[in-house]
């Protein structure tokens, strides 16, 4: 039998002796003991200076992954769609592609002819407005600012200002864009000529709007960041009651990122990849999260093993290897996962899949390599001031104690099924709900959880002119059709105008044998109401031509809400089966993965259901993106498992030594504290996505909040452990612990 005892060397670090050992052969051991740690003291060396480099490479990539953004909804819609062949043909009939700015200026006791007059002066001058760098705003318009039109009721004017949208995302001064750089200079000029006559001046507009998302993702690269990793740091404190490991930590979050940043940024660069706003927030929030929870997993088993081995580096080596298997799963399931969206038909969405991949990849690497090595270099003082002593104590030993891991631990093995009846009832319960969950858009209005004043331009713009004037919908049709269409289109309820002829008795202009007619709504262009009107049109118009086509702004919303439900339809029952796959093959059981992928849908379904009574009810939003649903149910499924993963990776382990359901009762109590722990900083992390004011990221942080503290204090804790307790060994059917 070899045993253990223990000696502290002058650095405190607690090394091996074995009891066989005879007086002969004691300085040979002790020699080659000397020679094993001077190995493990160059390796965590080199492991540390080598992220410590790679740090102060990838640290300022992140800082510059707002510059590679693509935010433009068109861009993101499969060539297919019918509002992307419209989009790539009506460039045939201008020079340019333009954005529209609109400047709506409203007196509401009526414009007087100063007013007119000072709105000219002001068009005038916009050509000549400074952006900085010796640039003006005349270099980037696609056609010459001349157009003012008077409202109706003779209160409001609508200046258009078109710049070259192919040009608008180049860097003009200050790292600023001209898309943000043209609507911030116009309003400061605005402010100097005719905010002071007593005028409300407003810039918006699919232009003014897109400025207005640039300066809500403004913050994305310090604010968002910052925010995550001070919850995580406070919650850590909390977990570890130590001052110096959440800092360890952290820092492996921190270098995770940098990793991740390294490859995304020259990839996004190059266009091989999509980033845009919102998969670069749940970037940062992926990794962070993952990181965390992994390290948590393999700080919690080294801990475990130090009570156990007085080497610090033999704790390490075992914890590791034990740690590593949950832990390469998880990332794999979680990465195939995403990587799934790559199936999906918006390149947005399919961005996403290797952004938010290549992020887990990191998060991965940093938690098994950087992690170990600053562990092994503190030693056990890292945990101070609750330092881990040598005196064989075990979490396992809590199953049916007094502690709250070790009280429900007893309560699952007291009552199963009881236990998992009610829990299953109660997400049920949550999950009826579900189909009141509503994602069939919003307008632009509705993006924005703060005033912006492009959302107050547009309301105001409804208010005088027709709601969808200034983003018209886009008819391509066949010369010889087009008075047919124009004749059609107009007896469309909803459609306020619509004309073939850019003047009147100017006639229609003809490329290729098409023409292009404009349809204005007197709904707002965004609205989910401007949507019906678009799809009842393209109905109408099917009847006129199956070659004709209905673009523009609407229609895109409209495709882009028949790509996402598509998606859903493909996507999610592809992310189940490779789920499926990865959990048959890790716990060698079909029963197993079968009990946890269930488990884990009816997770998100009562997710979604309390998500759908929370937004309708608590907050009264209008509605959610149609990509919400998939979005959550990536993040929900893919990284929920994860915690049923490191809960049965350890019960499999405890069963082959003390049988199935013993084995239940003892992974439960020794995970229960730590699974918690991790899905409590993944909420928390998820919940920083708050603190920008956009509607999809506020929802996507809610349910994906809510949900992981469900699977953590309700499916891992209650639902699976007491239906595997209730199954017993047949849970691990058809492997050999079945038998």
């Amino acid at each position: 039998m070899t045993g253990y005892c223990a000696r502290t060397d002058g650095e405190g670090t607690a090394v091996e002796q074995d009891e066989r050992r005879g007086p002969d052969n004691g300085n040979e051991l002790r020699q080659g003991r000397g020679k094993g740690r001077w190995a493990w003291r160059a390796a965590i060396a080199a492991v540390l200076i080598g992220w410590l480099v790679l740090g102060s490479l990838g640290g300022p990539t992140v800082g510059k992954l707002s510059e590679v953004q693509e935010n433009d909804n068109a861009n993101f819609l499969p060539k297919q769609a019918e509002s992307t062949l419209v989009a790539n043909e009506s460039a045939k009939f201008v020079d340019s592609k333009a954005l529209p700015y609109f400047v709506l200026i409203v007196r509401e006791s009526g414009i007087t002819p100063t007013d007119l007059a000072n709105a000219k002066a002001f068009l005038a001058s916009v050509p000549a407005m400074d952006l900085g760098d010796g640039k003006t705003i005349g270099d980037y318009l696609a056609a010459p600012a001349t157009t003012i039109v008077p409202s109706e009721d003779k209160k409001a004017l609508l200046l258009t200002v078109e710049i070259d949208g192919d040009r608008a995302d180049e860097v003009v001064k200050d790292g600023e864009t001209v898309l943000f750089a043209v609507a911030d200079t116009m309003r400061t000029g605005i402010e100097q000529t005719l905010t002071p006559t007593g005028l409300d001046v407003y810039v918006t507009g699919p232009g003014g709007v897109f400025a207005d998302f640039v300066v809500a993702f403004s913050g994305i690269d310090g604010i968002l960041l910052g925010v995550a990793l001070a919850v995580v740091f406070v919650i850590l404190l909390i977990v570890y009651r130590s001052p110096v490991l959440p800092i360890a930590v952290l820092l492996t979050a921190v270098f995770g990122l940098a990793l991740a940043a390294l490859v995304v940024y020259p990839l996004a660069k190059s266009d091989v990849l999509e980033l845009n706003g919102q998969s670069q927030g749940i970037l940062f929030i992926l990794v962070v999260g993952a990181a965390t929870d992994y390290s948590l997993l393999l700080v919690s088993r080294y801990k475990e093993e130090l009570h156990d081995y007085a080497s610090k580096y033999q704790a390490m080596r075992i914890a590791w290897r034990a740690a590593v298997e949950p832990i390469a799963a998880s990332a794999a399931t979680v990465i195939l996962g995403l990587l799934c969206l790559l199936l999906s038909q918006l390149g947005s969405t399919k961005g996403l899949g290797p952004v938010g991949a290549i992020g887990i990849a990191g998060a991965f690497i940093s938690a098994m390599t950087f992690l170990p090595a600053i562990l092994l270099a503190f030693g056990r003082r890292i945990f101070w001031p609750s330092i881990p002593r040598l005196d064989h104590v075990h979490a396992r030993d809590q199953v049916g104690g007094r502690k709250l891991w070790g009280r429900v631990s007893g309560l699952v093995g007291r009552r199963p099924r009881l236990v998992w009846v009610i829990s299953a009832l109660a997400l049920l319960a949550c999950a009826a709900f579900l189909p009141t969950f509503k994602a069939s858009g919003t307008s632009q209005e509705d993006l924005f959880l703060n005033k912006v004043e492009s959302v107050t331009g547009q309301e105001v713009l409804g208010r005088h002119f027709d709601a969808g004037a200034g983003t018209p919908v886009q008819i391509l049709t066949p010369a010889d059709q087009a008075d047919q269409v124009v004749q059609t289109a107009s007896k469309v309820d909803g459609v306020a105008t619509a004309s073939a002829s850019v003047a009147p008795g100017v006639p229609p202009k003809v490329v290729d044998g098409k023409v292009l007619v404009q349809a204005t709504l007197n709904v707002p262009a965004d609205s989910p109401e401007a949507t019906k009107v678009v799809e009842h049109l393209r109905t109408e118009l099917d009847t006129v031509s199956p070659d004709v086509l209905v673009g523009g702004s609407t229609a895109i919303n409209l495709d882009v809400l028949d790509a996402s439900n598509r998606d859903l339809r493909v996507i999610i029952p592809t992310i189940l089966a490779v789920i499926f796959v990865v959990l048959m093959l890790l716990l060698r059981s079909i029963v197993a993965a079968v009990l946890l992928v269930v488990a884990n849908v009816l997770s998100f379904g009562a997710t979604v259901g309390v998500s759908a009574i929370a937004f309708n009810h608590i907050f009264d939003f209008p509605g959610a993106d149609p990509s919400i649903p998939l979005y959550a149910f990536v993040f929900l499924v893919a990284l929920g498992i994860d915690y049923s993963i490191f809960l049965m990776t350890r019960v499999r382990e405890e069963s082959q030594e003390h049988g199935t359901r013993p084995g239940i009762l003892v992974g439960l109590a020794v995970t229960g504290g730590v699974i918690t722990s991790a899905g409590v900083v993944l909420a928390a992390t998820f919940s920083a996505l708050g603190v920008l004011p956009i509607l999809f990221l506020v929802q996507i942080a809610f349910m994906v909040a809510f949900g992981v503290l469900l699977d953590t204090t309700v499916v891992r804790s209650l639902l699976v452990p007491s239906l595997a307790y209730d199954i017993g060994k047949r849970v691990w059917w058809p492997s050999k612990l079945s038998s």
